[in-house]
């Protein structure tokens, strides 16, 4: 399976993109939907809701009220800290079904509003932001959805900036202009690197033949190094003791040397590495691995290195 985080900032096209995904043929999982499935009249998600924040949050037919609730968390983080303890359980277990039932040779977009603020990008294979400039945002939000100008831009500013999403994203999709640019960039996306992402995940094979270490051509901005080493770390946990860049510095990271701490940590990390699209090539030294990567858009090669053993 592979699995897309997409996000943007409020008014950005986020949906826009991900209608376009699903027609496409992805498996879409809204974040916001199953935080309002969890919540449903009669869920006991709701009753812990109410039983944590009174019947003055719900509305004459016994649905959540979800304006009054807003008010009452949005400046009192012990209030939002009460309520994050009630949902986000129950949507973590319903996105883990969403996901299973999807299948194995899925692609499956997570749409996340908050990705990037709750730091989620580790647990995907690509995170996708979808990006307008925050004035054409606020127009869209006052002119679109009929929000007031200064609610707009308390919305606008509430959320992670354009830096923070950068250096989230392993793709970013702007959308300034007019929706069918967005659309033409997503149907290019879905060819060129998702599909054929998708196709070697299943097949457990690497997308390129990565050069030897210090010679390779792309450049990887600390950004993307930086995603590296947390997509690697979530993959093996604890395990993971260091990701360093291997070969002359203009390699730009492109090759990196994975240390773990011993030849039963290097096996597993075969597996795990595998899942999460860093398949293992018949060109490593005994005990010490190589893998390079299923993505199309990311020429890394990876070699494993046990502590234990010296090497």
């Amino acid at each position: 399976m592979l699995r897309l985080g997409l996000t943007g900032g409020i008014g950005a096209g986020k949906s826009t993109a991900a209608r376009r995904l699903a027609d496409l043929g992805a498996v879409l999982v809204d974040a916001d939907r199953l935080a309002r499935e969890v919540v449903e009249p009669g869920s006991d998600g709701l009753a812990e809701v109410v039983q944590a924040f009174g019947e003055q949050v719900l509305t004459a037919d016994g649905a959540l009220d979800r304006a009054a609730l807003g008010r009452r968390v949005f400046a009192d983080d012990a209030a939002r800290l009460r309520l994050n303890a009630v949902l986000h359980p129950r949507i973590a277990a319903l996105t883990a079904q969403r996901m299973a039932a999807a299948g194995r040779d899925a692609i499956v977009v997570h749409d996340v509003p908050l990705l990037v603020e709750n730091r989620m990008g580790a647990a995907y294979h690509l995170v996708l932001v979808v990006h307008a400039d925050a004035e054409e945002r606020i127009r869209r939000l006052v002119t679109d959805r009929g929000m007031a100008e200064v609610d707009a831009r308390a919305r606008v500013g509430a959320q992670a900036d354009d830096d923070a999403r950068r250096a989230a994203a392993d793709v970013w999709l702007d959308n300034s202009g007019a929706p069918a640019g967005l659309l033409a960039a997503v149907d290019g996306l879905w060819s060129t690197r998702l599909v054929p992402f998708a196709d070697n995940l299943r097949h457990r094979r690497p997308a390129t033949v990565a050069p030897q270490d210090g010679s390779l051509a792309l450049l990887l901005d600390a950004a993307a190094v930086e995603r590296l080493r947390g997509r690697l770390r979530h993959a093996l946990g604890e395990a993971c003791l260091a990701v360093e860049p291997s070969g002359a510095p203009s390699a730009g990271g492109g090759a990196f040397v994975v240390t773990l701490p011993d030849s039963e940590a290097v096996d597993a990390a075969r597996h795990r590495l595998a899942d999460a699209g860093f398949i293992e090539v018949p060109e490593g030294a005994p005990g010490n691995p190589v893998c390079r990567a299923a993505d199309p858009g990311l020429p890394v090669i990876l070699r494993l290195r046990a502590v234990a053993a010296g090497r």
